[in-house]
């Protein structure tokens, strides 16, 4: 019996970071070492995002970026730079011109049977092969939208005309600055947001997509390309209208099922609303891919997943060898735990409760 007990309450912390519920940290620290332990050695990259606070920057508010982007030019300023509209929503750069190519430029991977990476250095767009078309998960910088996805695509034999569908996680520029090329490139092209960031791409100035020819993206929802197909999860924090999803792949022809996580990045001076908003979709959507059984994460910024690393090594790796996003289902439960542990502690440096 004693052996049984020890075996929960190990599970019990490598499932939530904690020994049980009566045994959650009541400090910053204590919030900040449970997802430390949590991270081990899979998501170093989520936790120093996540859980280390920047220095104040001069001449910026407490309120400044309490709406939800985070730290840093790629996590698009937060919701309200969406919402807004402005140069950092529409993916132009926000006025500091078009980076030189070999800053950010990375060769496309195939990562699984069906599904391939079209991502930066530091942003991630992928393609999901069916039977009856392909749907592209998350869009890159304007600046990048053509060699990384257009021209990628064409450098691992996939027919851009083959993409019935483009979901955006969000309407942050380095995820969607490229949606207008895209539609036009690709004419017949369905894309998706969710309903509340479709609100603030409404209202961006100048070129945008269309709406009247795309979709809002639904809770529960599946986008199907005939044996492939995305469910989505919404899951509001990081921006109103953030989606996330659930797909199944094959990866030398057995199912690897996928957790993508849309928004992760947030602000670390925020209110209690938007911190318990945000918690209560990770803890959603850490339920969904426990559900799904999946053993897979993956995200848009190679920061949180080491996307761009893990898909060359997917894609390099030798006959036989794991894919390296599979970490199966306990690791990708110890993302949400540090997700969630470091917002906690995010909270309560903010707000103190």
């Amino acid at each position: 019996m004693k052996s049984f007990v020890s075996s929960l309450a190990a599970a019990a912390i490598a499932v939530t970071g904690t020994a049980w519920a009566q045994t959650a940290p009541t400090t910053v620290d204590g919030w900040v070492q449970a997802a430390k332990a949590a991270a081990g050695t899979d998501w170093t990259g989520t936790f120093v995002r996540l859980c280390i606070a920047p220095a104040p920057a001069a001449g910026r508010g407490a309120g400044a970026g309490a709406a939800g982007g985070g730290r840093g030019a790629g996590a698009g300023r937060g919701a309200g730079a969406a919402a807004g509209g402005g140069a950092a929503a529409s993916g132009r750069g926000a006025g500091r011109g078009t980076p030189a190519k070999e800053t950010w430029y990375a060769r496309p991977a195939k990562v699984a049977d069906n599904l391939y990476w079209l991502g930066t250095k530091a942003h991630s767009s992928w393609a999901l092969v069916g039977s009856d078309g392909i749907i592209v998960i998350d869009g890159l910088f304007e600046y990048a939208t053509k060699d990384e996805i257009l021209d990628g695509m064409q450098q691992v034999g996939l027919n851009p005309k083959r993409v019935k569908y483009i979901i955006f996680s969000h309407a942050h520029g380095d995820h969607d600055g490229g949606a207008k090329l895209l539609q036009d490139a690709i004419p017949d092209v369905r894309i998706v947001y969710g309903k509340e960031d479709w609100d603030s791409v409404d209202a961006r100035q100048g070129d945008k997509p269309k709406h009247e020819t795309g979709m809002d993206g639904k809770d529960g929802q599946k986008i199907s390309v005939g044996d492939a197909s995305v469910q989505i999860v919404t899951m509001p924090g990081h921006t109103p209208g953030t989606l996330s999803y659930l797909f199944e792949v094959k990866d030398n022809g057995k199912p690897m099922k996928v957790a993508y996580v849309g928004g992760t990045a947030i602000p670390f001076n925020g209110t209690a609303e938007f911190y318990d908003t945000y918690l209560g979709s990770a803890k959603k959507m850490a339920k969904a891919a426990a559900d799904y059984g999946a053993t897979a994460l993956m995200s848009n910024h190679s920061e949180f997943d080491d996307a761009y690393f893990k898909a060359h090594t997917a894609a390099n790796r030798k006959a036989g060898d794991p894919n390296p996003f599979d970490v199966g289902v306990n690791g990708v439960q110890r993302y949400f735990t540090v997700v969630q542990d470091c917002t906690n502690a995010a909270k309560l440096r903010a707000v103190g409760q």
